[in-house]
């Protein structure tokens, strides 16, 4: 039986997972973000929503409303 040889991740693997934005909820520490004009939600918890940057619409919306703040990071 061959034995399986664990490698380290390289740098590509590592870069592999998608890029997020987080965002701070100004208002609540808890609710669910609901991206408007789709079917696609959010948490928001600690104050905190992670979306990732792919998702153009959640990131617009974000910017967008004075109740929301990027977190640097």
């Amino acid at each position: 039986m061959a034995k399986t040889i664990e490698k380290p991740a390289t740098e590509e693997q590592a870069t592999a997972v998608p890029a997020s934005l987080t965002f701070r909820d100004l208002v609540y520490t808890s609710r669910t973000l609901v991206v408007p004009g789709t079917d696609r939600t959010y948490p928001v918890t600690k104050h905190l929503v992670v979306v990732p940057e792919s998702d153009k619409e959640a990131v617009a919306f974000l910017k967008a409303h004075s109740e929301y703040a990027a977190q640097e990071g």
